[in-house]
């Protein structure tokens, strides 16, 4: 790799400022007029729940590394203390954003659309006595005023709370003026954002901490309130759980939900208009700095507004409908196991339905020639389909196992609910290894056939969640190759026994081997490049951080490697170096469906090769999860997979975003005659189109676009 003196700046971006650009990029598409409007509400609501994820554990872990007081200089460029400057510089600067995108155009927009989110002021009679009914019946039961004083002291502020504090003018013992802070926190089990009634089709709203502040001379009869003002804590939010010392680990998992919500405190945020000796108070109370302050013009938790798109009203400041396609191969099929037995099965969500797995899983369970169904479950969502079969199964007979992963973050209150019931219905459930989070996604389903057993296999890009399906980009894929069947049965075997890792035919494992194959399989394209023979590496994935892969991509740019990579999220590849990755272009697609897949293409001297994996290229992935990838050695889906899922997002023009040698990011160049491309857009019309195909079977062939493989950075 070149001398790092060969450029002016690091080599390695930054990952939680590329973080932060990401969480931009989806700010943007709220930005974006082009995109629906209540569409662009939603992709605001996304940006701070996101937000508060990042600071819950990624901000939170920097603050304790200035704690340790132990650090040193990263690749990066920063040490803690200045990588905390700068994230804080930018991140205000990314909430002014965020702000300025709702009062100045989605607000005024909605409100010409007929969709009003109300202040106090703008209230007719009718929606204050509408309100007060609201106030006296549902708000006032459960709200509890908490003063501060000697002998009440600041209470515990819970984590994404949203709370009143209170400036107050009551009389003491000796009847004089005594000013007073107390803290009212808003009830978390009502709705946040109250719709008022009309009878003239506007959708009016007002947000319910507006109403509790409406009537707070209620709560503090006697006293005479000087002010109010909203704010917000943000807290440390990382589970700590010593695997090796917990003889539960179910109970430990449940019992450290518990503590999250009282971590330390990493983010405050205040109503803009907050008089500074009052926030001051409240840092104090914190043990917060200024840097740690974010001054809020509006709602103070956006993910709020997501509740102004609930119904079926105005279709057109949405999206367009969309139903998923059934896989054509799929499709009219009763018996899935007969086409799998044919040919490997490739389905690509949200484009092609997810029903297709659960049916495969709900037929595992009916099936009387099945005998057993091995799964593992990440995030299994509310929906109960997945784990109904699994039940179902047991019910059935067959035996059942499945390794549900209790620290799926921010879903592990949902697992252990779902990982109780599968217990109580018979269903074997292990938690997996000890010390790794299982992130893999594999079914397997053994099967008694008149030839002998039969085993089939589905493995994902993505999790067994059918609603995320819809709105994720995942690939799904069926097989009965044995060797692929072995090794699965070797998977769980490592995952449920006693057993050593032994290498395997098909299947590469994280933490075992896959981040030494991924490094080979690009040093290969290196090695061929010098040898004069075709060399292209294309990727696809969700974040690309460890070190090694980035030196490796460095060392095949310079050898003469075309490398496209498409990463949706952090990306501390820094591309366009001179003489280090000239030859490496990263692009980012943020649309619709939340770009999930990962996928890997090496040319292998005219030999294409193609994998799919549940691992992102982090060193996380690598080294602390259960991760798979596999081979797609069917000609046919290889073929698609390169001429339509890759070539698509690599010509986008539209949604894509290409990272720049600074580590911004600017939207793809479109010249003024060139033809409009959104890949996933084009993805839709694809599936659409062979759907018709699969129901006039005569019809000629899809045609996918031919990739296009770029010889210059500077070619469009």
């Amino acid at each position: 790799m070149a001398d790092k003196s060969q450029s002016d700046v690091p080599l390695y971006l930054n990952r939680e400022l590329s973080w932060v650009e990401f969480n931009q990029r989806v700010l943007n598409e709220a930005m974006d007029p082009s995109v629906p409007l209540l569409e662009r509400v939603k992709f605001l609501a996304i940006t701070s729940s996101n937000l508060d994820e990042f600071f819950e554990v990624r901000v939170a872990g920097l603050k304790q590394q200035l704690e340790s007081g132990v650090w040193q200089r990263e690749p990066d460029g920063y040490t803690p203390p200045e990588l905390f400057k700068a994230l804080s510089q930018r991140i205000h600067r990314f909430v002014d954003d965020q702000y300025r995108c709702w009062n100045e155009m989605l607000r005024p927009a909605l409100a010409e659309r007929g969709i009003r989110l109300l202040e106090v002021k703008d209230l007719t009679k009718s929606d204050l006595a509408f309100l007060e009914r609201f106030y006296r019946r549902h708000a006032r039961p459960v709200l509890t005023p908490m003063g501060i004083d000697p002998t009440h002291p600041f209470p515990l502020v819970l984590n994404k709370s949203l709370n009143l504090i209170v400036r107050l003018a009551v009389k003491g013992p000796d009847k004089r003026r005594q000013v007073r802070l107390a803290i009212v926190q808003v009830p978390q089990n009502l709705p946040r954002l109250l719709q008022l009634p009309r009878e003239d089709g506007r959708r009016d709203f007002i947000l319910q901490s507006n109403v509790i502040g409406l009537f707070l001379g209620d709560l503090f009869a006697g006293s005479e309130i000087l002010g109010h003002w909203l704010f917000r804590v943000t807290r440390n939010s990382e589970l700590y759980i010593d695997e090796e010392d917990v003889s539960n680990l179910l109970e430990a998992v449940a019992e450290e939900l518990h503590r999250r919500r009282r971590g330390d405190a990493v983010r405050l945020a205040v109503q803009h208009n907050c008089p500074p000796d009052i926030r001051r108070e409240l840092l104090h109370h914190l043990n917060l700095t200024e840097d740690d302050l974010y001054l809020i013009n509006g709602p103070m938790n956006p993910v709020r507004l997501m509740a102004l798109l609930e119904g079926d009203h105005s279709p057109e400041l949405r999206d367009p409908p969309f139903t998923p396609r059934v896989a054509p191969p799929l499709r009219g099929k009763n018996d899935l196991y007969e086409v799998i037995r044919r040919q490997d099965v490739l389905v690509h969500h949200p484009y092609e339905s997810f029903q297709s797995v659960v049916d495969f899983l709900q037929q595992a369970a009916e099936d009387p020639q099945v005998l057993a169904i091995k799964q593992t479950l990440y995030r299994t969502g509310g929906d109960p389909r997945i784990v109904g079969a699994l039940a179902q199964a047991v019910r059935n007979g067959k035996q059942v196992t499945a390794v549900v992963e209790l620290k799926a973050r921010f879903d592990e209150a949902n697992n252990i609910e779902w990982a109780r019931r599968l217990e109580e219905s018979g269903v074997h459930v292990v938690y997996g290894l000890v010390g790794y989070k299982i992130h893999a996604k594999v079914t397997l389903v053994v099967r008694n056939e008149t030839e002998g057993i039969r085993r089939y296999l589905h493995l994902s890009t993505g999790n067994y969640n059918p609603t995320t399906a819809r709105i994720y980009t995942d690939i799904g894929f069926f097989t009965c190759r044995e060797d692929f069947a072995e090794d699965a049965t070797n998977f769980f075997n490592l995952l449920t026994g006693v057993c050593q890792y032994i290498p395997m035919k098909k299947l590469v494992l994280a933490p075992f081997d896959l981040h030494s194959r991924v490094v080979e399989l690009i040093q290969r394209e290196t090695h061929n490049a010098r040898r004069g023979l075709p060399a292209r590496i294309i990727a696809k994935m969700n974040a690309l951080v460890d070190k090694e892969v980035i030196d490796a991509l460095y060392a095949a740019s310079q050898a003469g490697v075309e490398v496209d990579l498409i990463v949706r999220g952090i990306c501390c590849l820094r591309p366009g170096v001179p003489g280090v990755s000239e030859r490496i272009r990263v692009r980012s697609i943020v649309d619709r469906f939340l770009e999930h897949s990962r996928i890997f293409y090496f040319e292998n001297a005219c030999q294409p090769e193609v994998y799919l994996s549940s691992a992102d290229w982090m060193p996380r992935n690598f080294y602390k999860r259960i991760e798979i990838m596999w081979p797609v050695e069917d000609g046919n889906l290889r073929e698609r997979i390169i001429q339509e899922i890759l070539a698509l997002p690599l010509r986008d023009n539209v949604k894509a975003s290409i990272l720049l040698a600074d580590g911004l990011y600017a939207r793809a160049p479109r010249r003024p005659h060139d033809a409009l491309h959104r890949s996933q857009m084009e993805l839709i019309q694809l599936a659409a189109e062979a759907d018709k195909q699969a129901s006039a079977p005569s019809r000629v062939k899809t045609k996918y676009p031919k990739m296009q493989v770029r010889l210059r950075p500077d070619q469009p």
